[in-house]
């Protein structure tokens, strides 16, 4: 298995928390919840509660191309 430090670990977070935003949007039967689930929980261990704050945001923005809507 492949060890992920500094870049590629950001990167994998990054991706991790704009695949579970997407993923959360895609209501229906084409929606992975088990994918979703799993992804959410690898985020949890990859991710401290800070640095969670911070890729959901950066996640939203990348989906959206605007702030949350708490910050709006």
């Amino acid at each position: 298995m492949a060890t992920l430090e500094l870049r590629d670990l950001h990167l994998v977070k990054r991706a991790l928390a704009i695949a579970v935003l997407a993923i959360e949007h895609r209501h229906g039967p084409m929606q992975p919840s088990s994918d979703l689930h799993d992804m959410k929980l690898l985020l949890d261990r990859l991710a401290s509660g800070e640095e969670m704050e911070h890729y959901t945001r950066s996640a939203w923005i990348a989906l959206t191309g605007t702030l949350p809507p708490a910050e709006t």
